[in-house]
């Protein structure tokens, strides 16, 4: 049997949720879902978000890895994270 996820295109924050708390909750990095919505601040309770589709698994990257070495090459890294930027603790999505 295979569990299949339903993930919905659209979810409207709760009170007290943050950007964080959102992409946590959908297996996505906040940067990502950021990026993704357009924002520039904080999101504020009610603001309906569009949920990107993601294939991959959230890591925690270590000294010494690369964009090229995480993901396969540096476009891929930057298609999935939505960001170039790379720095140990950050996570990320693979």
């Amino acid at each position: 049997m295979k569990l299949i996820l339903d993930v919905p295109a659209y979810y409207r924050l709760k009170r007290g949720q943050t950007l964080a708390d959102c992409a946590a909750a959908f297996g996505l990095t906040p940067r990502l879902l950021a990026v993704y919505n357009r924002l520039t601040e904080e999101p504020f309770f009610g603001q309906v978000l569009k949920i990107p589709p993601a294939a991959g698994d959230l890591y925690t990257v270590r000294g010494g890895e690369t964009r090229s070495l995480l993901c396969g090459s540096p476009a891929v890294f930057r298609q999935k994270n939505g960001t170039d930027c790379l720095y140990i603790g950050q996570t990320v999505l693979l």
